[in-house]
């Protein structure tokens, strides 16, 4: 999914329990560098009672804030497959899927200050589940804002 002869992307996009502190941390496993990032055209949803955030397309004004982690290109193989188990990819069907994504990068004064970056993003993948009760849009767009955040759901996600 990169231009022939260009570098892979070795970046995600994190805006739930993957941010760093947050209880999933863990699993995005080292060698990497985390930046504050915005991320436009999307809508997070908080799932109860999964216990975590869901990313779908919205409006293009949309905003979802996070981190972008950059990694080295061996951290990035190492991490990698965890990131995308945790994320359900290869579940049927899947519970994410992987795609690339412009981010603008966080400046130290203000949000959407500091350039832009493409990443890969986790999108949830069961639209479905988005219209069931206990789907809740984050107004804020920071998963972080959710009281609720810290207890797993029955999944242990």
């Amino acid at each position: 999914m990169t231009d022939p002869g260009s570098a892979p992307v070795t970046r995600v996009f994190v805006y739930g329990t993957l941010l760093p502190g947050e209880r999933n941390a863990h699993v995005a496993a080292r060698g990497f560098t985390a930046r504050p990032a915005t991320l436009r055209g999307f809508t997070l949803h908080h799932l109860h009672p999964e216990g975590y955030p869901a990313l779908s397309p919205g409006p293009a004004d949309a905003a979802v804030r996070g981190a972008v982690l950059t990694y080295d290109p061996q951290a990035w193989e190492a991490a990698l497959p965890g990131l995308d188990d945790l994320e359900g990819l290869h579940e049927t069907p899947p519970l994410y899927t992987r795609q690339l994504a412009v981010l603008t990068l966080d400046g130290p004064d203000s949000p959407a200050s500091g350039g832009e970056v493409t990443a890969w993003v986790y999108v949830y993948a069961r639209a479905e589940r988005l219209l069931a009760p206990g789907a809740h849009v984050v107004p804020s767009g920071d998963w972080r804002d959710m009281p609720d955040r810290d207890r797993p759901g029955a999944d242990g996600r």
